[in-house]
């Protein structure tokens, strides 16, 4: 798979994990798990381009003793989940083009 577009689905993939409530770095891979696999290292590379890109915000609270960050969407990060739904209308046009058999159509 072409890494910009790969790049740009794991984006959305965690913007919807922490869309509905705020979320921490080992909950959202478990919520992905059953939908795409995320090494800790990718998730956390992720976590800060969304950051950078004020589609997040982060948040530290003590837990257990340690510091845990929560993760939680910022109206930027809700619109980008919007724009990507309109494109993937777009993508799914062009993937039933490329997948029609030849002749079927004509």
């Amino acid at each position: 798979m072409d890494i910009q577009l790969k790049r740009g689905l794991l984006d959305v993939c965690v913007l919807k994990a922490i869309k509905d409530a705020p979320s921490y770095g080992y909950r959202i891979i478990k919520d992905l798990k059953p939908y795409v696999a995320l090494s800790e290292s990718t998730l956390y590379t992720i976590l800060k381009r969304l950051e950078t890109g004020e589609m997040l915000t982060v948040k530290s609270v003590e837990h257990d003793g340690r510091l845990r960050k929560y993760y939680s969407i910022t109206n930027a990060g809700v619109k980008r989940i919007s724009e990507f739904k309109e494109e993937w209308n777009e993508i799914m046009s062009i993937y039933r083009f490329i997948v029609k058999e030849d002749g079927a159509d004509e």
